[in-house]
């Protein structure tokens, strides 16, 4: 099957998922992949009552409740994944921009082929982009150990981040406190992350999304930046 038809089938079958569980699916629904990362970037997505909890401050029940039903469907997004493209996507995570109505998901492969390194291995602006993301990681906890980023197109930039958590986040992961760490960590990176003003000049081009998500048994993070594609 060829990618540009891959990439529809996805956006169809995710789109309707969405749809059928929340009551309302985005709007418009952009899949990229390579051999080894795929993301899924949702456009106005925001179901009525969600936007009621919005309007009186609720956004933390929104999340929970987003978190909740994300974890009956990633498995069929996993498996679906698989059938279309034949990825084995080992690391899920995802992450929603309800100020703009917006939601990214990232698939990682269990391991990166050389393939796939050679052909992200460079880009513009990328050494300045992975010092602004270990400073923006201090600020929060502690600097990451390890950080690739990979270019999937002009408009998708994924950063992950592996070696992140501290021993008071280790802890309380142990203590059962993940879900209220996730949103803690949530609030104050992502203000970072969109505080930062080194993104644009260091990219050369306007930055119109940015997404964290973390996988606390792995100890990593995804980070995805969606540009404006530049002319």
């Amino acid at each position: 099957m060829e990618n540009k038809q891959v990439q529809m089938e996805l956006a169809s079958y995710i789109g309707r998922t969405l749809r059928e569980n929340f009551g309302k699916g985005p709007e418009s629904v952009f899949v990229s992949y390579n051999q080894s990362i795929l993301t899924v970037y949702l456009r106005n997505f925001l179901t009525p009552s969600e936007n009621v909890l919005l309007a009186q401050d609720q956004e933390a029940i929104v999340q929970k409740t987003r978190d909740m039903l994300m974890q009956t469907l990633i498995p069929e997004f996993k498996a679906y994944i698989k059938i279309l493209t034949g990825m084995e996507i080992r690391e899920f995570y995802y992450d929603w921009g309800l100020h703009n109505k917006s939601g990214v998901f990232i698939g990682k492969s269990a391991s990166l082929t050389e393939q796939a390194e050679i052909i992200n291995d460079s880009y513009e602006g990328k050494e300045h982009l992975h010092e602004e993301i270990k400073r923006i990681s201090i600020q929060a906890q502690k600097g990451p150990d390890e950080v690739e980023s990979f270019l999937l197109n002009q408009r998708t930039l994924v950063v992950i981040r592996k070696g992140i958590l501290v021993s008071i986040e280790r802890e309380l992961i142990r203590l059962g406190s993940s879900e209220t760490l996730r949103l803690a960590k949530r609030n104050l990176e992502k203000r970072l992350l969109h505080n930062s003003n080194h993104f644009e000049a260091i990219l050369k081009t306007k930055v119109n999304d940015i997404f964290v998500d973390w996988d606390f048994n792995l100890d990593k993070s995804a980070i995805v930046l969606i540009l404006l594609p530049k002319a």
